[in-house]
């Protein structure tokens, strides 16, 4: 029994008090101080290979996490591809597998991400955006609805944000995650609160993050959490009485009918901390420096926090019970970015000349495509510090960057950019 329900109980025998409903609800996952480790044993299976996944009941090692997104890419290269949004502290790529058929017209679908576990001992959400990429992918050609979506879409999901706090005890086990980065800094605390005058320092994780987000045009995405199972939709910094979003009536809906598509298929879901399975985050607890409020606020992309099961560390032979309610409300999520609330635009961007860096990540040299001979092109690291001018000479342009210490850069030219990672 958590400790605010049990100081409640005290106080009411003590006092002769009744416990105000309020204080039954289960404390919000991520409320600060955070429950670090779970008192309940969890059987938390491992699978070596990309074999061991296909039952699906096994969290991947980390290196078998790394072979199931490139056997993806081997297997529907025309398809998606995968995005290196960067490295954690430890060195762990943070990825995103992008997907959408490669036409003519790819800039001009909206765009949608998915993002989980930026809480490291969160993981079921890291499964769960696993088998929706493998969903989504074997579905394209035979199952019209996925199909639909992925024509009209361009969908991003990025299973795991905090790599280092999921495998904190090595890369072949997530048995002893915990919340935190390895600076010992909780993520969804980090980033730049739109509604506050100081600014935290951002984690390495959140700043390539947020430089990934900024490259995109996202206009519907979503956070996956555990711990609880509830819809939080903006504001965090606020109550809904003290000021409520905007699209509150839109978010109210969109939450009632992930909440109602779950229950169809599992009826005792999404009740343990409110009886509707949704609230405004501020209503639970409020917080600053979380990710849904800047996106919101700052990226104008409507985000939604989805707390999608009582134990953060679910157990392993309970994973497939949770996909099976989770599957289609989540395939469903990605369909409302075609029922935005009015007012809110999902303009197509104006088309840029297809740039590209390959390999990526590399090491020693980089063959860029799409910077035609003659154009003036600029090197620059993450934090957008000048480190080379150049003038393409061929197509493809091959570049050494043998020297340059390890990291995100971009390069820019005539308005177009590309992005790579250095080993």
């Amino acid at each position: 029994m958590k400790r605010q329900v049990i100081i409640a109980m005290l106080l009411s025998f003590v006092l002769g008090l009744s416990v105000p409903s309020q204080a039954q609800l289960k404390p919000r996952a991520d409320a600060f101080p955070p429950v670090e480790d779970e008192v309940a044993p969890k059987a938390l299976q491992m699978a070596s290979s990309v074999e061991q996944m296909a039952s699906w009941d096994r969290y991947p090692t980390y290196e078998t996490y790394l072979a199931m997104m490139q056997q993806w890419v081997d297997s529907f290269p025309t398809l998606c591809h995968v995005d290196t949004i960067g490295t954690s502290i430890r060195g762990r790529l943070i990825l995103s597998m992008y997907i959408a058929p490669q036409t003519v017209d790819d800039l001009y679908r909206p765009e949608f991400f998915y993002s989980s576990t930026i809480h490291g001992d969160e993981i079921t959400g890291f499964v769960m955006m696993l088998r929706l990429i493998d969903t989504l992918l074997h579905g394209y050609g035979s199952n019209p609805q996925y199909t639909d979506l992925i024509n009209r879409t361009r969908i991003s999901i990025n299973p795991l944000a905090n790599p280092d706090g999921t495998y904190n005890r090595g890369n072949n086990t997530v048995q002893g995650s915990r919340r935190y980065n390895a600076n010992n800094v909780d993520l969804n605390r980090n980033y730049p609160d739109p509604f506050a005058s100081t600014k935290a320092a951002l984690q390495p994780e959140n700043e390539q993050m947020i430089a990934y987000v900024s490259a995109h045009n996202f206009r519907l995405s979503a956070n996956l959490h555990g711990g609880a199972e509830v819809m939080n939709y903006p504001w965090d910094s606020f109550t809904s009485q003290q000021n409520p979003h905007p699209y509150s009536d839109w978010w109210v809906d969109v939450c009632r009918r992930f909440v109602d598509t779950s229950r169809t298929y599992n009826s005792n879901h999404f009740r343990d901390t409110y009886t509707c399975g949704y609230t405004a985050g501020g209503d639970w607890y409020v917080i600053s420096g979380g990710r849904q409020d800047y996106m919101n606020a700052v990226q104008n992309c409507l985000e939604l926090t989805m707390e999608i099961s009582t134990s953060k560390s679910l157990s392993s032979d309970r994973l497939n019970e949770y996909w099976q309610f989770l599957q289609h409300p989540l395939v469903n999520y990605i369909a409302e970015i075609h029922n935005l609330p009015e007012g809110v635009s999902i303009s197509p961007i104006e088309p840029l000349v297809d740039k590209s860096a390959f390999p990526n990540p590399a090491a020693g040299t980089i063959t860029l495509r799409g910077f035609p001979a003659g154009e003036r092109c600029v090197l620059c690291d993450i934090t957008g510090r000048e480190i080379m001018r150049f003038i393409a000479q061929d197509e493809p342009l091959t570049i050494d960057i043998s020297n340059l210490p390890t990291g995100i850069y971009l390069v820019r030219c005539n308005g177009g950019v590309t992005k790579f990672l250095k080993q």
